[in-house]
Parts: C-alpha cells; sequence; structure tokens
C-alpha cells in the first residue's frame, strides 16, 4: 500500500473503528479530508447538515443510541466554534465523540491568518483528547489514540489538522487498534456483595434509584429480576427511562421537578437507597441526610459516594453486580412498602389518566403526548427536546424495552431534538424516529430539517406551538419573578416544512392532532412536522417543594402589585395535590 494520502489513512482508522457516518459541513481548511469521505463513500456516509452545531449533537445523539462512537467536523475557526455546544452535550451525558477540525496550512500557522483560531485552547476543556496534528507521519496514529480516549473517558476526542497534512503521502499503511481494543471492567469484591445483600435483607423500605450506568450496561434485565424478586420499587433518572420498562408494576417513574409525587414519598420514606449506575445531582430529592443506608454500584470510583453517603460502594459494571446478587436467591420477601407505593402510584396514574383523555383546543399537550405513547411501534425511537417537551414526555411516555429514549441530560441545550431524530434515523433506517419539541427549542436548529428532506429521512417532528418559553415562563414564576421576554412571534412550521420539500400539518385540538400523527405514521421517505397549537398548561413539578411554593407565593403578590389583578394560575386542585 504506497504512496496513501494521510487522508486516506485517517478514514480508512474510522472504517477499522466501525464508524458508518460522519456529520459536518466542507470547507478550505478540512476539504481534503472530505475529499477522502468521498472516496470512501460507500464506507463512510457523509451527512452533509446546515450548521456545524447539529452536526455535534447529531454525533452525540447517536453515541447516545448506538453506544458508539459519534464522529463531526468542520473548518477551524467559525465552523469549529459552532460544534462547541454540541461538543459539550457529548461530555456531560458522557459518550464517546470525535471531532475532526481544520485548520489553516501549517506554513500560514500562527500568523493570524484569516479564521486562525486557537483551537487547542479553545476545545481544552471540552476535550478527554485534544491533539494539533504536525505531520502525516503520525496523523493515522494519533486518530487511533483519539477513539481509544474517546471510548475509556466517554467523552470527546478533538484533532485539529492543517488541511496540507493529510493531502501529503505516505509509503507505509499503519494497523489501527481496532480489534484488539477492549475495556476491561472491574472484578467485584464478594466481601462487599455479601455486605450490600445484608443490607437488602434488614431493609424495610429500600428504594432503587437506576441511571444512565444501567442503561449503558444493558442491566434491564437483571435489574427487573432483581427488584421483583426482593419486592423493591425502583425509580429511574430521565436519561435512562426505559431501561426497565415505564409500565412495570414495580416503578414510581421518575424523580425529581419532572418526575412523580410517589417517587418523592418513597425517597423521603426510604431506610436503604440503592443507587444504580447514577450521579444523580438533584440532592433534595434522596433521602434526607442520615435517613437511609446506601448501596451504590458505578463503573466510575469518582462517582461512589459523591450525592449520597455510601454505606457500600461497589466500583463495577452495573448489569454484572446485580447478576450476581441476584445469583444469591431472594434476600427479602415484605412486600409492605412496595404494596404502599403501589397504592400511591395507582393513585397517581389515575390523575395522569384524566389529563390523558383531555381533549381541547387548543390542544392539551398532555393528552397529545399520551396519544404518542398509545400508537408508537414497539420499537420506536423517540428524541426529546428540552422545555416543557422534556415535563411531557417523562409524564406521559411510558417507554417500553425495545423504544429508546433520548435527551440532552446534563447540558439540558435547546435545540438537541432534531439533531438527535436525524441521528436515530440514520442509525436506524428500520425503526420509527419521532422528536417532541416546543416552539422555541425547534427554532433554534429549525434549518436543519430540510437535513432530512435531503436524505429522505422519515422522522416524524412534533412542534408544540404555544408561541412562549413555556418552561421559562414557569421557572420565573417558582422563583418568584414577573414575567418577561417569554412570549414567541408564531411562525407557520407546517408551511416551513413544505418549503423545505417535507410535509406539515397545522393542528388546533387533540382530535385533529390524533388524524394527523396517523398520516404521518403511514409517511416512508420524506420528514413530516405537525406544527401543534397546544394551551399552555403548567408542567408543575410531581411535588412542589416548600422553596417552589414560596416563589409562587411571590410572584403572585408581585403581579398582584405591578397588575392590580390575580395571575392566571394551574388549577388549584393540581397545586393542592402536588404540594400536600
Amino acid at each position: 500500500m504506497a504512496n496513501l494520502k494521510g487522508a486516506d489513512l485517517l478514514v480508512n482508522v474510522l472504517v477499522d473503528w466501525g464508524v458508518k457516518t460522519v456529520y459536518g459541513l466542507p470547507g478550505d481548511s478540512i476539504d481534503t479530508t472530505v475529499d477522502a469521505l468521498r472516496r470512501q463513500k460507500d464506507q463512510v456516509k457523509f451527512i452533509q447538515v446546515r450548521h456545524e452545531e447539529v452536526a455535534a449533537l447529531a454525533a452525540a445523539a447517536e453515541a447516545k443510541y448506538t453506544g458508539k462512537l459519534g464522529v463531526c467536523l468542520s473548518i477551524g475557526g467559525p465552523g469549529a466554534i459552532h460544534l462547541l455546544n454540541g461538543l459539550y452535550d457529548a461530555k456531560m451525558d458522557h459518550v464517546p465523540v470525535l471531532a475532526l477540525l481544520g485548520q489553516v496550512t501549517s506554513k500560514s500557522l500562527n500568523e493570524g491568518y484569516f479564521q486562525e483560531v486557537n483551537t487547542a485552547k479553545l476545545f481544552d476543556d471540552v476535550a478527554v483528547f485534544n491533539r494539533s496534528i504536525s505531520s502525516v507521519d503520525n496523523l493515522a496514529e494519533v486518530v487511533d489514540q483519539a477513539v481509544r480516549s474517546a471510548y475509556e473517558n466517554k467523552g470527546v476526542a478533538v484533532l485539529t489538522i492543517p488541511d496540507d497534512i493529510p493531502d501529503q503521502k505516505l509509503k507505509t499503511a499503519y494497523k489501527s487498534s481496532a480489534k484488539a481494543f477492549a475495556l476491561s471492567k472491574p472484578e467485584i469484591d464478594s466481601n462487599q456483595l455479601d455486605q450490600a445483600a445484608e443490607l437488602i435483607q434488614q431493609a424495610v423500605k429500600p428504594i432503587v434509584l437506576l441511571g444512565v450506568g444501567a442503561k449503558e450496561s444493558a442491566a434491564g434485565a437483571a435489574i427487573q429480576q432483581f427488584v421483583e424478586q426482593n419486592k423493591i420499587p425502583f425509580i429511574e433518572t430521565l436519561p435512562a427511562k426505559g431501561t426497565v420498562a415505564d409500565d412495570h408494576p414495580n416503578s414510581l417513574g421518575n424523580v425529581g421537578k419532572l418526575g412523580t409525587k410517589p417517587a418523592y414519598e418513597a425517597m423521603k420514606s426510604a431506610d436503604l437507597l440503592v443507587l444504580l449506575g447514577t450521579n444523580y445531582p438533584y440532592r433534595p430529592y434522596l433521602p434526607n441526610k442520615a435517613q437511609a443506608k446506601c448501596i451504590q454500584v458505578d463503573i466510575k470510583a469518582e462517582n461512589l459516594g459523591k450525592r449520597y453517603s455510601v454505606d457500600v460502594a461497589i466500583q463495577g459494571d452495573v448489569a454484572k453486580v446485580i447478576t450476581q446478587l441476584n445469583q444469591k436467591g431472594q434476600l427479602r420477601s415484605d412486600d409492605k412498602f412496595l404494596d404502599a407505593c403501589q397504592k400511591n402510584m395507582s393513585n397517581w396514574n389515575k390523575w395522569m389518566q384524566a389529563k390523558r383523555k383531555l381533549d381541547t383546543a387548543p390542544a392539551s399537550p398532555e393528552s397529545l403526548v399520551a396519544y404518542i405513547d398509545e400508537t408508537a411501534p414497539d420499537n420506536m425511537v423517540y428524541s426529546i427536546d428540552v422545555g416543557t417537551s422534556t415535563s411531557w414526555s417523562a409524564r406521559y411516555l411510558h417507554v417500553k424495552k425495545d423504544q429508546q429514549f433520548a435527551i440532552s441530560a446534563w447540558l439540558g441545550t435547546m435545540g438537541c431534538g432534531l439533531p438527535g431524530a436525524i441521528a436515530a434515523q440514520v442509525a436506524y433506517p428500520d425503526r420509527q424516529v419521532l422528536t417532541l419539541n416546543g416552539d422555541g427549542a425547534f427554532a433554534m436548529v429549525m434549518q436543519d430539517f430540510v437535513t432530512a428532506v435531503k436524505y429522505k429521512l422519515p422522522i416524524i417532528c412534533v412542534v408544540l406551538n404555544n408561541q412562549k418559553l413555556a418552561f421559562i415562563e414557569y421557572e420565573q414564576q417558582s422563583a418568584g419573578q414577573l414575567n418577561y421576554q417569554i412570549d414567541l412571534a408564531d411562525l407557520d412550521y407546517a408551511k416551513f416544512a413544505e418549503a423545505c420539500g417535507g410535509i406539515g400539518f397545522n393542528v388546533k385540538s387533540n382530535a385533529e392532532f390524533k388524524q394527523a400523527l396517523d398520516k404521518a405514521y403511514k409517511v416512508t421517505d420524506k420528514p413530516v412536522l405537525i406544527n401543534a397549537y397546544v394551551q399552555d398548561n403548567a408542567p408543575l413539578p410531581g411535588k412542589i417543594v416548600m422553596d417552589e411554593a414560596k416563589g409562587y407565593m411571590k410572584f403572585g403578590q408581585e403581579y398582584l402589585e405591578n397588575y392590580w389583578k390575580i395571575p392566571e394560575l394551574p388549577p388549584l386542585k393540581d397545586i393542592m395535590r402536588q404540594f400536600f
């Protein structure tokens, strides 16, 4: 293999690692690499987006859905800067992504050349691996190292490549480490397993909180067996939704602002907290300090004891640990606490059921999302944006074991829904993909709806259009602040979708939404956008805590003093239900 360009060696390494897709935009300082992708387009598909932020968000989403490396590229300077938001999403959600950044040619470096930016310094905080290429001789080797590092550290690897370097040729081939690569998992200490088993046997009110670490280790079946045979209720963090099916009888849903009241109350009653693959940050929604014993299992030692004082801290793979605990047989048979939690959850579900049946004009978002849940294929892939769409999906989507669900969990960036849907449909061409967005979030990335049209991706894009930043509306109120600059000008997103070459529906009631969604399921060659005009219903927390209640009281007082009238508030029965 003589006289092969560095760019071709770079792409060869990506192929060795199983990369199927690269997201980005071509341009002068990255075109040599793009040209190599053209030469191997049968092995690696290049998805041209309309904004580099979408490329990075799509790469991060692909990594979340598949567990494999997501790849994006851009020119240096402004294109590289645009990638940062999506790369921070990957960093904070701990998924492997490789970003290839163009740069001015080697001879022009450090001269203040057009679009020259110090990307090594700029990307230092976001990256677990951050290198600038200075020679074609080690280009392929450094790409190989970058991929390994992204996998090992579950983070972002960044390579800055002056565009003249990959155009140079080498006479020797490079053999990547892809086939030999394997991540080792810590061995489990049998003494720790015995200690954990003893705490479970002694517990009267145990609760399991499982997170993304459980999801990534494919621990769902083992955890289901564990909670069933030991009569334990469980809660899932939102990004782990569906690890065990949401409709499992032991499930209490999610916990926190987007969670259920039964989950909050179970946490505040528990005498044993079992944390499985989660670094859940919201301490007010965990048991009170010194209230409960704690077992924590996490592959990352740094997470052990970080959020709650632990009695047994096991560094290890969640599936492996729970499987070994299951081998000990049933550890407890007392179902009194589980039964009480299930009765509490039954009352909650009855309340939710009434919301699921709302039939209004404009549409009620609760029943709109409930209809998605009721009609979704068993292998549906959800891409959920940030805002009230997150709230409604947390409450009204019952994610099944063969469905997938992804959000921007830790960065919480608006505009993640559409890029995630594009990535999901590329990764899973034979599955239905649906993205749920608020109008504020969708507007941030809407230009890339045409990307879905270009590549004939039959995603369903639902826009909850209430002409405002509704989640921020209630954030301001709960903080005791008057609402300011939350209203948005209306836009006919259905017409926009049609202008892009897709299909658009405007709907103004729940009945019209059902008709539009039924039609959307039948489309197989282009994206469908449903612009759903919805009521501004309050996404109240599952449990209104005292600080939030004080904030709402302050907001009401401020509103009355400024406008001499009582503000419109959620129904009193909803407030009372979630406060007391």
